[in-house]
């Protein structure tokens, strides 16, 4: 990979690891569900200007359902006091092993010896952090709900994989103009309007700059960027990249919001990172 598209692969690592610290100072404004809601609202925009990717339309609508009310609705929910920013950036990272186990069991896509193994290290990884479960860095509902998030992206993935090679940038935002207004009725159903108006006029400039930067910064540059080196470089010399994810996420949270990092976090991260390791290690070798 070229210096200056490496370094662009980095800083969407970056901004994807860091976004979990800028979730949660959203979130001291707005409900969880309706910070999903404008997160994807804000991220639909540019359809007026971005072509339809080409994709059947049921498709784009379910992995805008499974992306914005499963992921990050489920994760922002979790984020709202159950779950740490650095944890969840780890613990979404589940995501990987249920795509894995979603393939094998729904398309019989064969798991090799060595990706199993990876199965079980990151299976040992998040039992350890659930021996440790308190009140400030991971609840049994945090743990739960992120864990659902990450399931929910494996989903969005599968499906992503059945639509093929398609314009990211199109896909991203046309797939938000459809689970924006499914998310805006179910935080209207289960948050009610009054938090939205209380937010909207709490937030200031801080609060709209974290918000708007869910779709700007997270969603259209990162997504968009991604694919783009996904379709001008091989998986094998982009993916690796997105192992940083958890780093800069657990780094900047400890950093930013002084989450402490004691040594059950740091061993049950190690047993995580050593799956995705081994995982991707296998992966390199079928690429090539």
């Amino acid at each position: 990979m070229r210096l200056p598209h490496a370094l662009l692969a980095l800083a969407v690592v970056a901004v994807w690891g860091s976004n979990f610290v800028v979730m949660k100072a959203a979130l001291v404004h707005f409900p969880p569900l309706w910070l999903a809601a404008l997160r994807f609202l804000l991220a639909a925009l540019p359809l007026l200007f971005v072509p339809w990717p080409g994709a059947p339309w049921r498709w784009v609508a379910l992995y805008g359902v499974l992306i914005g009310c499963g992921q990050f609705g489920l994760l922002f929910l979790a984020m709202d006091g159950h779950i740490s920013p650095g944890l969840a950036s780890l613990v979404v990272q589940s995501q990987v092993f249920f795509t894995l186990l979603l393939a094998w069991a729904l398309r019989g896509q064969a798991l090799r010896r060595l990706q199993w193994l990876a199965l079980g290290l990151a299976g040992l990884g998040m039992a350890w952090l659930g021996l440790h479960l308190d009140a400030h860095s991971l609840t049994p509902l945090g743990l739960a709900l992120t864990l659902a998030a990450g399931l929910s992206w494996a989903a969005a993935n599968l499906v992503n994989q059945h639509v093929g090679r398609v314009p990211m940038l199109g896909f991203v935002v046309w797939s938000s103009a459809f689970a924006a207004p499914v998310l805006a009725l179910l935080a209207g159903a289960f948050e009610g309007w009054e938090p939205l108006w209380r937010g909207a006029q709490s937030a200031g400039f801080g609060g709209w700059s974290a918000v708007l930067w869910q779709a700007l910064g997270n969603t259209l540059f990162g997504y968009g960027v991604w694919g783009w080196l996904l379709g001008r470089y091989e998986a094998a010399q982009v993916v690796p990249m997105a192992l940083l994810v958890p780093v800069f996420g657990m780094g900047c949270s400890a950093a930013w919001l002084g989450e402490t990092l004691p040594g059950w976090k740091l061993q049950g991260a190690a047993l995580v990172m050593a799956g995705l390791l081994l995982n991707l290690w296998v992966q390199r070798k079928a690429w090539r």
